[in-house]
């Protein structure tokens, strides 16, 4: 039911609970026996979305191998998941000025431990703080998976396309050679 639900919501954030009951294959009364609303429902699908990214992070092996890679790998694990994400993402703007999930917490510094490893290793600029290319990476996602639904790009495109913005963002710019003589 719930993977019904974040497939209708990915694709029509503003769906009723009537038009995710139809979706789910389910009636409205059954709906509302599992989910008080669509607060619960939402609910429901964030711990779902912090079960699939913490699923992605464990697969892609961020602390493998150079952050650029691990990057990539993550990009591609999470990809299957990014209409939820990007659901979700846009959701929790409605819950903003309540506490962090833990889950989310969890999932921001598994990232954000992933660009500090790359800014100590060199392969990342150090000007740019963990935290917000945890949030860029984040804002690239929820932007591929809403311009991928909508067609405007290839689905083949999208770890592409991330995964190139944001790492043309964040290498560490190589030193000119007159530069690494003096």
């Amino acid at each position: 039911m719930l993977r019904s639900a974040a497939a209708l919501l990915t694709r029509k954030s503003t769906a009723t609970m009537d038009e995710v009951a139809k979706a789910a294959g389910i009636s409205r009364a059954t709906l509302h026996r599992q989910f008080a609303g669509r607060d619960a429902l939402v609910r429901a699908l964030e711990a779902l979305g912090i079960a699939e990214c913490e699923t992605a992070l464990a697969a892609a092996r961020t602390d493998e191998g150079p952050a650029t890679d691990a990057v990539r790998r993550l990009v591609a694990e999470i990809e299957p998941h990014a209409g939820l994400l990007a659901f979700l993402y846009s959701e929790n703007q409605l819950f903003e000025g309540e506490e962090q999930n833990e889950g989310w917490a969890r999932i921001d510094e598994s990232v954000a431990a992933l660009f500090r490893r790359g800014q100590s290793s060199g392969e990342f600029r150090i000007d740019l703080t963990p935290a917000w290319l945890t949030e860029a990476l984040y804002g690239l996602l929820a932007s591929a998976a809403w311009a991928v639904a909508e067609g405007r790009v290839a689905p083949k495109d999208f770890t592409h396309m991330i995964v190139e913005l944001l790492l043309g963002g964040v290498r560490r710019p190589e030193e000119p050679a007159a530069r690494k003589e003096s």
